[in-house]
């Protein structure tokens, strides 16, 4: 789930039209510039969807294509007072200098200190102030020249009939410069009146370095995206026709190309391997620290490093069907979205602004009423608006989140959007898909009980042969077996998947069925013979199928094929954990009840802990029920009308409904598209030990918004009265203003120490 501007029909999100634009968005300073942008893009006629991301300075709009709708969009920002620019990639960009930008600043420090000394001074008891004439020459510049952006920006607010950051700060210093002038102007002959000059180029040249700041905090939270993009070479070694070697663009490179990949290099895309055997090193894709061996025939994906093996690999996707691809783009949407808690900033910012002027004209009143000079009853006014600027509101959301995200995609975490983020740490119950998932979805065949008379090899001859084509991690398993023994395969005819129950299809001319034993229930076929045996093998705690021939008798048991697959390493341990967090914990198995119990006892699991018998259709409604608990009431299931949080973690290939049902969807594997697109969070490989991590992560994160916005409202909140009665000067509240965003995204950035704790270990 996302939040959305506006609810979409059914119609119009699976219009062909419908598209999506990111703009990058110049001269926002605060959470009101962000309100006023998302408005202006709503405005336009066919938006349906328009979220504005300050700490990023994007603008993502999804809307109903027409023939000017992208420049209409693009002219309602500038309309609205603000620069538009095409996003650029971050490989495009490349490392800025930790000084980008620092220019303006650096003018703005050297014409202000002058300024500052005599103040400074006055604390050793020194009494002397720079001459009246100087101080307008050192501080107008830096009013009219370097603040200039603050009028622009402010006056583009006064015609939208709102207000942002730049206002308040181009009316409270202009506010100062003026009572300066005042003052020098109408100050008696020969004497020297205390002027304000020093508070008005000193504020701006506070906030100038604030923002500043804020930028190179900026940079360092898009850092994890930044290194993804540099895991991918340039160049690729492709071989041509002719057998030549040609360093070819990796943009040129094609799909069925073949890539010679040196040692220590990068691969540049996706592919298979045709020749050699190496370590490849995937931990910025994974997290996964030890390197992986790969041999002929193995997958590999671009931007791991190969290590000493030489190695030709033939290419299987590139550009953005890459999974590298997948993963930049999954953490830049992350971090583009707007998490649910951001609303409340929303609304508060667009009152805010307004208000503040009310309370500095208050201020203003108050303080004149009172029988106080225009002077002082003024220069409170002004701390009270420069103290007041919303601009940490806007950045406290954010900033986390893209820490948050882009830490966890180091460690192999992918979360797709802000809300499975933001929520995934009030989790209750989690639950889990059995094969694949806790185990590791290599069954084996253990054993291949034939009905008396029925020649064994034939008939796993023949059950093989049925399920050749198949991916089902079972039928390999038969085909292993038989061709293990030697036994010849043919290819089936009028092939049939029954959903939930098995396959069907024609061996040399022979009908057969394979399927679970409840098919075997629905078609009124008796295990007879074999009843004895079943139920050993079920108290063992293997999974069993049954083969069944078709003949002028009708259906037939010829075989039961009994299956055992091994808990994952660490698995018992991670679900020790999640028990340990005071977390729920339950596994959901398609196997009967004896196989499923038998295995939630080998990963520490309640007999009450473990769901039997769940048809892959019916896990969806399974983890509907658990969100909004049971009409009976299960111990499972939770009580009547008792609503819980679910994260449901499965494989990410036949458990999308159930993924998509829950809270918050986790899909372990490699980032396959159903992983992707069915989960909020895909975890990039099967360690279990990384839902509680995800959970973590989650948890931190939503801290530090938390914290963020604590301390964004703490600022205003305590610094306001104080600015209004006197206890603040103008560079005092300027400097607090400042600190107050440069705190928020320095409180976001400690995410990035975040590690998990498998991970921390050596």
């Amino acid at each position: 789930m996302k939040t959305s501007a506006r609810s979409l029909s059914p119609a119009l999100e699976s219009a062909p039209a419908l598209q999506t634009l990111d703009l990058g968005v110049e001269g926002m300073t605060c959470a009101s510039c962000v309100s006023r942008v998302e408005k202006a893009l709503r405005k336009v006629p066919g938006v349906l969807e328009a979220s504005v991301n300050l700490a990023t300075e994007s603008a993502r709009v999804r809307y109903q294509a027409c023939a000017d709708t992208e420049a209409r969009l693009r002219r309602a920002i500038r309309d609205a007072g603000y620069g538009v620019r095409e996003v650029q990639l971050l490989s495009e960009l490349g490392e800025p200098s930790p000084w980008l930008g620092f220019g303006p600043v650096a003018l703005g420090l050297v014409l202000s200190l002058p300024l500052v000394l005599p103040m400074l001074a006055e604390l050793w008891g020194m009494h002397w102030m720079v001459p009246a004439g100087w101080q307008f020459a050192l501080a107008t510049p830096v009013q009219f020249f370097l603040g200039a952006h603050f009028y622009r920006a402010g006056w583009h607010a006064l015609k939208a009939r709102t207000g942002n950051m730049d206002l308040l700060v181009s009316i409270g210093t202009s506010a100062g410069w003026g009572l300066s002038m005042w003052l020098w102007l109408t100050a008696a002959p020969g004497t020297m009146p205390h002027l304000y000059f020093e508070a008005s180029a000193v504020v701006i040249t506070l906030v100038m370095l604030g923002k500043w700041l804020e930028l190179r905090a900026k940079r360092q939270t898009t850092a994890a995206i930044r290194a993804l993009h540099a895991l991918r070479p340039p160049l690729a070694h492709v071989i041509l026709r002719t057998g030549e070697v040609a360093d070819v663009p990796v943009a040129d490179v094609l799909v069925d190309d073949r890539v010679l990949v040196l040692p220590g290099e990068s691969f540049a895309v996706d592919g298979v391997l045709l020749e050699g055997r190496t370590q490849v090193d995937e931990s910025m894709l994974t997290g996964e620290p030890l390197p992986v061996a790969k041999e002929t025939g193995a997958q590999v994906t671009g931007g791991s490093i190969n290590g000493d093996g030489r190695v030709l690999m033939q290419v299987s996707a590139v550009g953005a069907q890459t999974v590298l691809s997948k993963i930049i783009g999954l953490v830049e949407d992350a971090q583009a979205a707007k998490a649910p808690i951001q609303r409340l900033v929303d609304q508060v910012s667009a009152v805010f602004v307004p208000a503040v002027l009310v309370v500095a004209m208050l201020t203003l009143l108050g303080w004149l009423s009172v029988g106080e000079s225009l002077e002082v009853a003024l220069i409170r006014a002004v701390a009270v608006l420069v103290i007041a600027c919303p601009c940490a509101l806007g950045l406290a959301t954010p900033a986390a989140i893209m820490a948050g995200t882009g830490v966890a995609a180091k460690y192999g975490i992918l979360i797709k959007d802000a809300q499975a983020l933001e929520l995934a740490h009030r989790a209750q119950v989690v639950a889990f898909d059995k094969t694949g998932t806790l185990t590791l979805g290599q069954p084996r065949l253990t054993a291949f009980v034939t009905a008396p008379g029925v020649d064994n090899a034939s008939m796993l001859a023949a059950a093989a042969s049925l399920q050749s084509g198949s991916e089902h991690p079972l039928a390999r398993a038969v085909v292993a077996s038989a061709r293990a023994q030697g036994l010849a395969l043919v290819q089936p005819a009028a092939l049939r998947a029954v959903a939930g129950r098995g396959t069907e299809g024609e061996v040399a001319g022979v009908r057969y069925l394979i399927g679970s034993l409840r098919w075997l229930q629905e078609l009124n076929v008796p295990l007879g013979e074999l009843s004895a045996k079943a139920e050993d093998l079920q108290r063992g705690g293997a999974t069993l199928s049954a083969l069944l021939e078709s003949g002028p008798e009708g259906l037939r048991l010829r075989a039961l094929m009994a299956f055992a697959d091994e808990p994952k390493a660490g698995a018992r341990e991670a679900l020790a954990a999640l028990k340990a967090r005071g977390l729920r914990v339950l596994m959901i198995s398609g196997d009967n009840r004896g196989a499923a119990l038998r295995m939630g006892e080998r990963l520490g699991l309640h007999a009450d802990e473990v769901m039997a018998e769940v048809l892959p259709g019916d896990k969806s409604a399974m983890v509907t029920a658990l969100r909004h608990g049971s009409p009976g009431g299960s111990d499972v299931l939770g009580a009547r009308g008792q609503a819980q949080v679910v994260v449901m973690v499965g494989d990410g290939v036949n458990d999308a409904p159930a993924l998509a049902a829950a809270d918050v969807g986790m899909a372990m594997g490699t980032g396959t598209d159903v992983a992707m697109h069915a989960a909020g969070i895909t975890l990039m490989r099967g360690d279990v030990a990384l839902v509680g991590a995800a959970l973590e992560i989650s948890h931190r994160t939503v801290m530090k918004i938390r914290q963020n916005l604590f301390w964004a409202f703490a600022y205003n909140v305590a610094g306001i009265p104080l600015a209004a009665l006197g206890y603040l000067n103008p560079v005092v509240a300027g400097a607090a203003m400042a600190l107050s965003s440069v705190s928020v995204m320095s409180n976001a950035l400690l995410l990035k120490r975040w590690k998990p704790r498998a991970a921390a270990k050596p």
